[in-house]
């Protein structure tokens, strides 16, 4: 039995040829993909939200794109203070405004 599980197993060069080859067809064409992302200026922090404060609420105005010189609110994960420049997937989707008060 021993040697049917070890048999079940994939074995590493397998497992390493999948990422390789789509690294393969990215330098094939010359070019790295990005997803396009437009960016917006930190006006106001707003506050802490989550359920440790780990996530910071902001104002921000988005610079670029169709949405260019809108103001709007997102949640931001990780250090964020004013004047900083967040690159936006989309621009159209705003943050809920966080509750006043608490429990």
């Amino acid at each position: 039995m021993a040697k049917e599980q070890k048999e079940q197993k994939p074995r590493k060069e397998e497992v390493a040829q999948v990422p390789q080859q789509a690294s393969q067809q990215k330098q094939e064409s010359g070019k790295v993909l990005f997803s396009h992302a437009f960016p917006a200026v930190v006006e106001e922090i707003v506050g802490r939200t989550g359920a440790r404060g780990e996530i910071t609420q902001v104002r921000c105005k988005i610079m670029d794109g169709r949405d260019a010189n809108k103001v709007i609110t997102r949640n931001v994960k990780g250090p964020v203070r004013l004047k900083d420049v967040l690159m936006l997937r989309e621009t159209e989707i705003e943050a809920r405004k966080m509750m006043k008060g608490g429990k």
